[in-house]
């Protein structure tokens, strides 16, 4: 591990690690920003990327005991950055692989007090042109451009419908009925995503590439964090636009319902590993600001049991409670008939298994999917027996916005013309 001290913020970092990988002919950067392993970002300079199984993807670090307390040694190191697809109604030759993902041994790590660490599984030193990228990145911005498509609001409404009518005839609880945006896309998709971390700050970014395709998750929910024998969870429900009152948020019945029903899925699908009598909710129905919205969160924390991997929590809690319904194996069934397209990445998961530091995960929410020229952005909620269909088309437009919003950043000039003299 070595201190590299000041730098530019991920941002820039990860557009000058994209020149860096481009120029030398390798495998473009993968991110995780925001809060993850206890850093501000954690950045695999170049990260080869292609499909992989769906069982055994997030068990490659499954040595993890837990955050080292070593001073000499790397808190994170390496490991696999990749992603799952929400595992239902998947099409026989999907935009994007159902699991992807590789593996890296050198990260650099940008810790909360805004200090940028070198760290390796290896005992290789930093390359220098590695450390220029943190210390001066080049402000070259690469092109992007989306033209969005919305999708469409009868669909959607009948979806929700749907849903109702089983909620009255007791079939489910309460069901996540998702919509998705679709777009056409040029340019540069690291450079989309640089530019919406630097715009929306989501706690739970995240970003892959390979020769596949692209998925930038702008996610503010955690998933699953476990390190050595204990993990949480911090499922989201409930959602108000950003400039009303974050009060009347914890005051919607509907919204603290949609919330307390899915705390207690969580409880239950944590529960199937976890020693008994662990597992615990620490904060219920705090209200959080995210990118355009108040959120509903709450954690569930617990002890797994001995000899639990990566493989057997996921098969307790994948898919993400909070995108799914009460109770889940009838919700996901129902969901699939109400729903018109796959989900696809969206709503799956997106993370990081490493040796040392151990495993987080975010929901794949706020998700952009690029295959192809074509891109697609996933939105729902959670619906209830008090839900309004007009109400839940204007959660997911509120939830899209800050995402359908966003433009490229004004190109600056080069450093060449800077260093001439010519920008005063």
């Amino acid at each position: 591990m070595e201190r590299l001290g000041d730098g530019g913020s991920p941002a820039r970092v990860l557009r000058a690690l994209g020149v860096r990988a481009r120029d030398l002919g390798i495998a473009p950067p993968a991110a995780l920003t925001g809060l993850w392993f206890g850093a501000a970002a954690v950045i695999a300079p170049s990260l080869a990327t292609s499909p992989a199984p769906v069982r055994g993807t997030f068990t490659r670090a499954d040595r993890t005991t837990g955050r080292i307390a070593r001073e000499d040694g790397p808190l994170i190191g390496g490991g696999w950055i990749g992603y799952l697809a929400y595992p239902d109604r998947v099409p026989r030759t999907p935009a994007l692989p159902v699991a992807a993902g590789g593996w890296t041994d050198v990260v650099l790590r940008l810790d909360d007090s805004g200090c940028w660490w070198y760290e390796t599984l290896t005992d290789e030193p930093c390359p220098p042109d590695l450390a220029a990228a943190v210390h001066d990145p080049d402000p070259t911005v690469p092109d992007w451009r989306i033209d969005w498509t919305p999708p469409d609001r009868a669909t959607h409404r009948h979806g929700v419908e749907q849903c109702l009518d089983a909620i009255r005839a007791g079939e489910v609880y309460q069901a996540c009925v998702c919509t998705r945006f679709t777009g056409t896309w040029s340019g540069n998709p690291l450079a989309f995503f640089a530019d919406a971390v630097e715009t929306t700050r989501p706690n739970r970014a995240a970003y892959l590439q390979g020769p596949w395709g692209a998925v930038a998750s702008l996610s503010p929910e955690l998933f699953l964090a476990c390190h050595g024998d204990r993990v949480e969870s911090s499922p989201i429900k409930g959602t108000l636009p950003l400039h009303r009152d974050p009060a009347d948020l914890r005051a919607s019945v509907k919204d603290v319902a949609e919330n307390v029903m899915i705390v207690d899925l969580v409880r239950n699908d944590l529960g199937r590993v976890a020693e008994t009598g662990t597992v615990t909710v620490t904060d219920l129905l705090g209200v959080h600001p995210a990118p355009g919205v108040w959120h509903l969160v709450s954690t569930v924390a617990a002890t797994l049991g001995p000899d639990v991997t990566a493989d057997a929590l996921l098969d307790a809690a994948f898919p993400p409670a909070s995108v799914t319904g009460c109770p889940k194996l009838r919700a996901r069934d129902l969901l699939q008939d109400w729903e018109e397209l796959p989900r696809g990445v969206y709503c799956g998961t997106v993370g990081m298994a490493s040796p040392v530091a151990g495993l987080e995960l975010n929901v794949a929410i706020r998700t952009v999917e690029f295959a192809g020229n074509e891109c697609a952005l996933g939105v729902g909620g959670g619906i209830t027996i008090d839900s309004d269909p007009d109400a839940e088309w204007q959660e997911c437009l509120d939830k899209a916005a800050s995402i359908l919003q966003l433009s490229p950043r004004t190109r600056p000039v080069p450093r060449a013309a800077r260093t001439a003299g010519t920008l005063r």
